[in-house]
């Protein structure tokens, strides 16, 4: 047997829904895969590698976000978080591991860090 994906679920209320997916589109350029109504997926469309974290901080003092997402120009989307009004809490900074990150409150104040590998 192996695990196929993991998905990270966000629980809001049925009228947050729209909100949330477009932070997500609008910040981080993910695509609208499967819309239910009371549900939505969110996407680039391709095969999503399998990863799951287990951490006791977040690195550089930082606390543990609750999601991290891999984006291809972390400058872009902390100019599209600041932008839109969204609570940066650190960064940019280039981190001695080898990421570029920056930490933004989603609109249900998730700690999401956004990162690219230098």
């Amino acid at each position: 047997m192996k695990t196929n994906r993991i998905v990270a679920n966000i629980a809001v209320s049925q009228d947050e829904i729209d909100r949330a997916a477009s932070f997500y589109r609008d910040v981080l350029g993910l695509e609208m895969l499967m819309d239910h109504g009371w549900i939505v997926t969110l996407g680039n469309g391709e095969r999503m590698q399998v990863q799951l974290s287990i951490a006791a901080e977040g690195g550089s003092g930082a606390p543990v976000p609750d999601l991290s997402i891999e984006v291809d120009d972390v400058d872009e989307a902390f100019a599209r978080a600041r932008a839109g009004g969204f609570a940066i809490d650190y960064g940019v900074a280039d981190e001695p591991w080898g990421v570029r990150r920056f930490y933004v409150r989603d609109p249900f104040g998730k700690l999401v860090n956004v990162l690219s590998h230098i």
